[in-house]
């Protein structure tokens, strides 16, 4: 598929096309992934220019540019105001626009997106519709499956997944959209079928600004230009705020009993989550695999998007059960190890201590809560007290490091170690060696008790400085199991003895 750059100036609001005409047949805002044909977005980031690769991205194959000012290269250049406000819009149309070829489900909200996703995802499968998935944890199409960068990814890359969807005939794509890639206009030129909001709570107000900012950001995927119709947990304020502002159709839902689809008679246990939704249309039991409290409302809102997308009450319960886990959501260790060993992708205060109240109900009486823990660095610095406030329920705390990045990881620890200060004398330990710290949790950790290992979840490497470094909390807590001599066989032979 190819479009050609004389069109492509005429709309995009303010271009200007410098040089002749040529066809383009991809996007790139990466020089060093430029391919033969591609347009090279100039992009200006926070550390580095886009325009000072132009050269670079020519050698590639580049052939032509979007730029902010003209440059001195023999390439056709289409100037602009600025380049990432145009950039969704072009690898859209570049790609032919790829989003109005099948129905697309944007998920956003703090928590809660990943899953609900997977959820969707797997029961469009299980019932035998074509469906992508675009999230935090990989890019899926066709059966293949390809690792996460962003959440949301950039432009390009976003609008060459959604055609190579269009290509393997996927009717249904589901995804992700965080704040940031709406605020970067990356879903740009994306037409969404339904949108789908979670919740709130603080978080990346380091980036935003305001819990306020926040929400405005959040909501822009409501708006009439970009989705046809919305999906709304109104258990939170921002919820309720936004079933009163948006334009397009909505349903709510939630445990509320001002929603439109209710969530009563929640039970969880070691195998699932089970709850009624009822509704005006609708009144069934759903279960979910997936353990937790939240859980209820990640599959009711899984349930629902089914529903509004034309999948049957049956199949859409019964894809729901099929979803069996999330990597690095709720992941049990299960080796026969005598102790509850949990890692999950938690991090924030309110998806931490909704954790350990779910560990301490499933637990026995008299066991306790071990939770190791982090926080990132470079981001939410004043969310970290609060955050230390929440792994203090905990009945121990380890605290570690957690990506810390350009960081002190001493000073991120002292920022988590301000919100336990009532915390009782003993509670909270520190070891920075996130292996040593996951170690230390499990051998101190009773019969019966459960580890949380937490903030990373799904992740495979930690960035200390500027080095990258491979880190799997789940391969971690399993080699510390198997090491420590805690693997329990799963079906033990029974011992004969002879007597006298």
């Amino acid at each position: 598929m190819s479009y050609s750059l004389s069109h492509l100036a005429t709309q995009i609001p303010g271009a200007q096309l410098v040089g002749a005409s040529t066809e383009v047949h991809g996007v790139a805002n990466d020089s060093r992934i430029v391919k033969p044909g591609d347009i090279f977005a100039a992009m200006k980031g926070s550390r580095l220019d886009g325009h000072d690769f132009a050269h670079e991205a020519r050698d590639n194959g580049a052939t032509s540019l979007i730029v902010t000012r003209r440059l001195p290269i023999d390439l056709p250049q289409l100037v602009v105001p600025s380049v990432r406000r145009v950039l969704g819009t072009v690898s859209s149309l570049v790609h032919g626009v790829p989003s109005a070829s099948m129905s697309v489900v944007g998920i956003t909200g703090t928590n809660g997106k990943t899953t609900t996703a997977y959820m969707i995802e797997n029961a469009l499968e299980h019932a035998g519709i074509r469906s992508g998935l675009i999230g935090t944890i990989e890019t899926k199409i066709g059966g293949q499956s390809v690792p996460a960068l962003f959440t949301t990814p950039e432009a390009p890359s976003l609008q060459s997944s959604l055609a190579e969807m269009v290509r393997h005939n996927v009717e249904i794509a589901v995804m992700e959209v965080s704040s940031h890639g709406i605020d970067q206009h990356r879903i740009d030129g994306t037409q969404f079928e339904l949108g789908i909001f979670t919740n709130l709570a603080a978080e990346h107000l380091d980036y935003h600004g305001t819990i306020e900012q926040y929400f405005a950001t959040k909501a822009q995927l409501f708006e009439t230009s970009r989705c046809k119709k919305a999906l709304i947990c109104i258990d939170d304020e921002w919820g309720l705020r936004l079933s009163h502002q948006t334009q397009i159709p909505f349903v709510t839902y939630g445990t509320s009993t001002l929603a439109d689809y209710q969530i009563i008679d929640v039970v969880v246990t070691h195998t699932g989550t089970s709850f009624t939704l009822k509704g005006p249309d609708v009144d069934v039991k759903i279960f979910s695999p997936i353990v937790g409290a939240c859980n209820s409302q990640n599959a009711a809102a899984a349930f629902l998007a089914l529903h509004l997308l034309g999948l049957d009450t049956e199949a859409a319960v019964s894809g729901i059960k099929s979803c069996q886990k999330v990597s690095g959501r709720f992941q049990r260790i299960e080796l026969g190890q005598p102790i509850e060993i949990i890692i999950d992708y938690a991090h924030t205060p309110g998806a931490i201590t909704s954790l350990i109240e779910t560990a301490r109900l499933l637990a026995p009486l008299g066991s306790e809560v071990y939770i190791v823990a982090g926080a990132r660095g470079g981001r939410d610095r004043l969310k970290r007290p609060e955050l230390g406030r929440a792994l203090a329920t905990a009945n121990h705390v380890i605290l570690t490091i957690d990506s810390p990045g350009d960081e002190d990881p001493i000073a991120i620890v002292e920022q988590l170690i301000a919100g336990t200060i009532d915390a009782p004398e003993g509670r909270i330990s520190i070891e920075l060696d996130r292996e040593k710290a996951i170690r230390l949790a499990i051998s101190s950790a009773s019969p019966n008790d459960t580890v949380l290992i937490v903030g990373r979840g799904h992740e495979k490497s930690l960035r200390i400085g500027s080095h990258k470094i491979m880190f799997d909390d789940v391969e971690v807590a399993r080699k510390a199991v198997e090491t420590m001599g805690l693997v329990r066989p799963a079906n033990p032979q029974l011992s004969v003895y002879a007597t006298n």
